[in-house]
C-alpha cells in the first residue's frame, strides 16, 4: 500500500502545463487517474498564472484532478505576512496540516525561487 501523493503546484507550474510541458501534463494525469494521487491550485498562484497566461485559470479549473484552493482566512493571514500572493499562498497550502501530516510538495518550473523556503520542491523544468 503506497502513501498519497499530495502536490501543489505554484504559478510557473500552471503556466508550464498550458505551454504543454510534459512533466507538469503527467502529474496532471496521475492526480486524475490514481485515487492516491492529489493535486492542488492556490487560487493566488492561479490568478498569477492567468496573468502571465490567460486562459490557464479557466483550463486548469476545468480538469477534474485539479482541486483548487480558496483564499480562508487562515491563508489570508498567511498572504499578508509575504511579499507575493501566489508564492505565499502555495508555501501556506503546502504546509502541514490534518490531512496532509508531512505536507505537499511544490511543483514548480522555477525550483530557484523556492531556495531557503521550508517546502519540498518538484523541479518541472526541462
Amino acid at each position: 500500500m503506497s502513501e498519497a501523493m499530495h502536490i501543489v503546484l505554484d504559478e510557473t507550474a500552471m503556466a508550464a502545463a498550458g505551454q504543454g510541458n510534459i512533466l507538469a501534463s503527467r502529474l496532471i494525469h496521475r492526480a486524475h487517474a490514481e485515487p492516491d494521487w492529489f493535486l492542488y491550485a492556490p487560487a493566488c498562484a492561479l490568478v498569477e498564472a492567468d496573468r502571465a497566461r490567460p486562459g490557464t485559470a479557466e483550463h486548469l479549473a476545468a480538469m477534474p484532478g485539479i482541486t483548487v484552493l480558496d483564499l480562508d482566512l487562515p491563508a489570508a493571514l498567511a498572504v499578508a505576512r509575504q511579499q507575493t500572493w501566489a508564492a505565499a499562498h502555495t508555501q501556506y497550502v503546502a504546509e502541514p496540516t490534518p490531512d496532509r501530516p508531512d505536507g505537499a510538495v511544490v511543483a514548480t518550473a522555477d525550483a530557484k525561487r523556492w531556495d531557503g523556503q521550508p517546502v519540498r520542491v518538484l523541479d518541472l523544468a526541462p
